[in-house]
């Protein structure tokens, strides 16, 4: 059995506060300082600083925590490999970017789960950056994100290929296109995905690779939900640049109009990533298959 202590130091790194560690664990507050002083004891260390109200982990103390939550998942698998595995649950923790929540593939998950009730997913949204993170320290069994990865960390299935396009309201003057020029929109009201996400920096990399600024663009919200993106261009808010898989839904019931930018490469890659040590490779071919059966 893992150490209880351990699994203390996880709450009360999640909830930053002795008291609300202590409701979630069905501990007394004084049982969980004790857990954590006696954890401070063995190691030597100091694993929180306190501020006002809330709890503030150490340099130690992200170290500990860190190293905690790959035990915790570890030891999740191997209880799981040693099981009846026809009968025993196994839960996968995902991580998605933002792009691909929208994608089929939650929907793939989904049908996954309802076809398989011995597997229970948890889904994590999260940058590429920190996703992959999250895979290292492992508090993630796999990971699926908009970009190509050169990690030798990592394992790579190619899921889907994707482009970037340009969407607008049905009655917008360019929905009449099948295509589009960086001219048409020059002047249009852009609302973006932020610069630090897949697409905008997709967007932003293309346009310099032409020696163009976005500054020459009429930008005049930038957010990183996509469905809020979508919503406001179906209410004629602007226009915006985003994932065609994103849109999938919306151009197939014509709520929105999805045309593609002349001369203007933007194609990137959907990649299942997960560590070397990942064992249920059987999961990521079916989660393919449907996938493919959806599109």
């Amino acid at each position: 059995m893992l150490d209880t202590k351990l699994y203390t130091l996880l709450r009360v790194a999640e909830y930053r506060n002795y008291t609300q560690a202590a409701k979630s664990l069905n501990l007394t507050q004084p049982a969980v300082s004790q857990h954590i002083h006696a954890l401070e004891d063995e190691l030597g260390i100091k694993l929180f600083e306190r501020s006002g109200n809330r709890l503030i982990l150490t340099k130690a103390g992200e170290k500990c925590v860190s190293t905690a939550r790959t035990i915790s998942t570890l030891y999740s698998n191997l209880r799981y490999e040693l099981s009846d595995t026809g009968y025993a649950t196994r839960e996968l923790s995902i991580g998605i970017t933002h792009t691909v929540e929208s994608n089929r593939i939650s929907e793939a998950l989904a049908r996954y789960a309802a076809e398989n009730r011995h597997v229970k997913i948890r889904l994590v949204t999260d940058t590429h950056y920190k996703l992959k993170k999250k895979l290292k320290n492992y508090e993630l069994d796999l990971a699926i994100i908009d970009s190509s990865i050169s990690d030798d960390f990592f394992e790579t299935r190619l899921l889907d290929t994707d482009r970037i396009v340009l969407i607008v309201d049905p009655s917008h003057p360019l929905a009449e296109k099948t295509s589009v020029q960086l001219d048409d929109i020059l002047h249009e009201k852009l609302i973006l995905r932020l610069p630090s996400s897949g697409t905008g920096n997709m967007f932003i990399s293309a346009l310099q690779a032409k020696d163009i600024s976005i500054d020459a663009f009429d930008v005049i919200l930038e957010m990183e939900n996509i469905a809020t993106i979508k919503d406001l261009v179906r209410q004629k808010y602007g226009v915006s640049v985003i994932a065609e898989s994103a849109c999938k839904d919306e151009v197939t019931t014509k709520k929105l109009i999805a045309l593609p930018i002349e001369h203007f490469d933007m194609k990137r890659q959907v990649n299942i990533i997960y560590t070397k040590s990942f064992q249920y490779r059987e999961f990521t071919e079916e989660i393919i298959r449907i996938y493919n059966e959806l599109r």
